[in-house]
Order: structure tokens, then C-alpha cells, then sequence
């Protein structure tokens, strides 16, 4: 069952997924940092916590304000890894040139079936410029 919108009603930086689960998400300096994923909203939160903890912020910002430790809130919810935009960003170029890497494999794989002469006249190629080079050492 999908989560509804009062689920997360009260805790901060906590949202729903229609797949049912919840993601926690923090702003710092600029920057939207993305904690994880949850199964409930109730650990979504704590993450939250455990985040405003390290960075300092005032109990007033937490969701549950009377965890009296950082240390507390992180055995509650095991620290997250962040995920910034610039992770984000970074992530997209790597998978776009394997993308691009995987249409070149592609593109290889048809046309060395297309023309079979191009491959054998490459080996070819590059056994003459070997030999040539070797010619060269010996002299």
C-alpha cells in the first residue's frame, strides 16, 4: 500500500515514495543532500537527526528533540552516506560515457561483421608498422 501524505506529516526532510518507501533530504549551505532511503518515516526522520546532529544544528530543527546525544541519535539510525548534487552530476557523466562506450562496442561488433576485410587489413597494418619499426631499431 502506497504511503499517504499524513505519514509524514511532522517530521522534517522526510517524503513519501508512491513505491512506499521514504527518502530524507537535507539542505546545507546551498545544497540538497540526499541521505537515503527508508522503509518507514519514523527512521527516514532519525536519519534526518543524525545529519542535523553532525552539522550542528539546534534541537529546535530535530524531529525528535529529546534524543539528548548525538551518539544516541546514531545508534538509533546508522549514519547514511550523502549524496550532494555534484555526486549527482558526476554519477550522469560516468554513466553517460558508458553509454557512449557501450554504442561504440556495438557499432564495432556490426561492423565487424558487416566488413571483415577492414579487420584483416588492420592486423595486416599493424604488422607492416611493426616490422618497419623493428627495421629502424635494427639500424
Amino acid at each position: 500500500m502506497p504511503p499517504h501524505h499524513w505519514e509524514t506529516w511532522g517530521y522534517r526532510g522526510v517524503r513519501a515514495h508512491p513505491s512506499g518507501g521514504f527518502s530524507v533530504e537535507i539542505r546545507f549551505r546551498g545544497m540538497h543532500l540526499g541521505l537515503s532511503n527508508f522503509d518507514t518515516a519514523n527512521e527516514a526522520a532519525r536519519a534526518y537527526d543524525v545529519a542535523a546532529w553532525r552539522l550542528q544544528w539546534p534541537h529546535r530543527t530535530l524531529n525528535f528533540p529529546n534524543v539528548p546525544t548525538w551518539e544516541w541519535a546514531q545508534e538509533l539510525v546508522p549514519l547514511p552516506l550523502l549524496s550532494t548534487n555534484e555526486d549527482r552530476r558526476d554519477n550522469q557523466k560516468r554513466e553517460h560515457r558508458l553509454d557512449i562506450a557501450e554504442m561504440d562496442e556495438e557499432a564495432m561488433v556490426l561492423w565487424r561483421q558487416h566488413f571483415p576485410q577492414d579487420i584483416i587489413n588492420k592486423h595486416e597494418f599493424y604488422a607492416q608498422r611493426r616490422a618497419e619499426r623493428d627495421n629502424r631499431r635494427a639500424e
